[in-house]
């Protein structure tokens, strides 16, 4: 399904980055940061672009091919990873930053991999999350249609409860992100701390 909705010229969710990952960035400590499903690589040039050392995950080939040309458009340099997140090993210790920014995983996979997130966070770090709320049903402005892809606040502290939270919030804001993520959305924002 990825593939196919990358397989096109233009950038689908747009060339710039998240504006919740943009007023957070700075809380990174300068290093390595991971992106996960990074797509079409907006995320991943950002950060590059502020100097840290940038790898992307995500399971579409097409989508890194176009993250890896926007890149180079950006004259940044990234390094792409093509893996489902289930089968990603995320090494512990490893990165001051891990960024999730519309990675929307159902509930029996996220209690697999936000206790390999903290891990994989050096002390200090920081895990950044931008997601569509449940609320985001009602609106027809980007996000998938399972309430299981769509945890609240509540169950997402609950699975995220070794951070120090920093931020964790709903809201709703406009979303102007390429042709797929327009308009009102109800979103959750977590900006965390191990």
């Amino acid at each position: 399904m990825w593939d196919e909705r990358f397989n096109q010229s233009e950038y689908v969710y747009g060339t710039e980055p998240n504006e919740f990952l943009v007023s957070v960035a700075g809380q990174i400590p300068q290093g390595k940061v991971l992106c996960l499903a990074e797509g079409e690589g907006r995320n991943a040039c950002f950060l590059a672009s502020l100097g840290y050392q940038v790898t992307a995950v995500d399971q579409s080939s097409v989508g890194l091919a176009k993250a890896q040309k926007l890149a180079r458009e950006k004259g940044v340099k990234i390094t792409t990873i093509q893996s489902n997140l289930a089968d990603f090993e995320i090494i512990a210790d490893a990165w001051q930053g891990i960024v999730s920014i519309f990675c929307h995983l159902p509930s029996s996979l996220r209690k697999q991999l936000y206790p390999r997130i903290y891990q994989g966070l050096k002390s200090g770090g920081v895990f950044i999350l931008e997601g569509f709320a449940p609320e985001q049903l009602q609106y027809t402005t980007g996000g998938p249609k399972d309430l299981d892809l769509l945890p609240n606040l509540m169950n997402l502290r609950e699975e995220l409860s070794s951070f120090a939270y920093l931020t964790s919030h709903t809201l709703e804001r406009h979303l102007n992100e390429g042709i797929y993520h327009q308009g009102k959305a109800a979103l959750i924002q977590v900006l965390a701390k191990k």
